[in-house]
């Protein structure tokens, strides 16, 4: 891997991602967030709280995956 691959591999993980709720199919946007919640645009769903639950149904953050269209 080249140095510039390397550079350009934490920004990659660093881009905004979608998660599925695999019970009901709530689409959580990290760029979107949930203002409407009380959660900012940009918040990432690892740092949601633990005790986060999907609106749709209720289910826990551990219902969910990543969202790859």
């Amino acid at each position: 891997m080249s140095t510039a691959e390397a550079a350009e591999k934490p920004a990659a993980d660093a881009q905004m991602k979608r998660w599925i709720c695999v019970i009901c199919g709530f689409i959580y946007d990290d760029a979107v967030g949930m203002p409407e919640h009380g959660i900012a645009a940009g918040t990432r769903f690892e740092d949601l709280p633990d005790d986060w639950i999907c609106p749709e149904c209720g289910s826990p953050k551990s219902a969910f995956e990543i969202y790859e269209e």
